[in-house]
């Protein structure tokens, strides 16, 4: 049960935590701007239960799925998005990636599928963005997660963007 909460000797910079008989929490993270709400979410829910982040990268469907695993350019792209804000934190992290299924399939077809992923980690909390592709959006997986008994859904909504306020004297 390897979990690295503590800083890393390798700079203070986080490290892949290693999968072992810890419940990380879920972050659902779908290459948009949400993301970053997200994974701060995910990363407090961590900190305070003590484990490493699940941070599952959601690929489109017409990407090929052979041979592409967590080291590879579209998902480094999408952990470049949140590493910034999460690393500072000092929180394991246990990178996955989730391939969108095909258009056929029930409307739930993509949220019971990622659940069942979250599940084979034993993830016992999922964080995911309410607006989200088809089927993975907050209100989806509440209802896969219903349906299935599955793990608790925590629905993140951003903050919205203000221009700041030039003051003039």
């Amino acid at each position: 049960m390897a979990r690295s909460l503590s800083p890393s000797p390798h700079g203070g910079a986080p490290r892949p935590a290693r999968a072992g008989l810890v419940q990380p929490v879920a972050a659902v993270l779908t290459d948009r701007v949400d993301d970053v709400a997200v994974a701060e979410t995910a990363a407090r829910i961590a900190l305070t239960r003590r484990v490493p982040l699940l941070l599952i990268a959601v690929v489109p469907p017409h990407i090929r799925q052979s041979g592409l695993g967590p080291a590879t350019a579209p998902v480094r792209a999408v952990l470049a998005r949140v590493m910034p804000k999460i690393g500072p934190l000092h929180v394991g992290y246990i990178p996955e990636v989730f391939h969108l299924p095909a258009r056929n399939g029930s409307r739930l077809t993509a949220a019971k599928e990622l659940l069942a992923l979250a599940t084979r980690h034993r993830a016992p909390e999922v964080v995911v963005s309410r607006r989200g592709p088809e089927g993975l959006d907050g209100f989806a997986l509440i209802e896969a997660a219903a349906l299935r008994g599955g793990p608790c859904v925590h629905a993140v909504t951003p903050p919205t963007w203000a221009s700041p306020r030039l003051t003039t004297q």
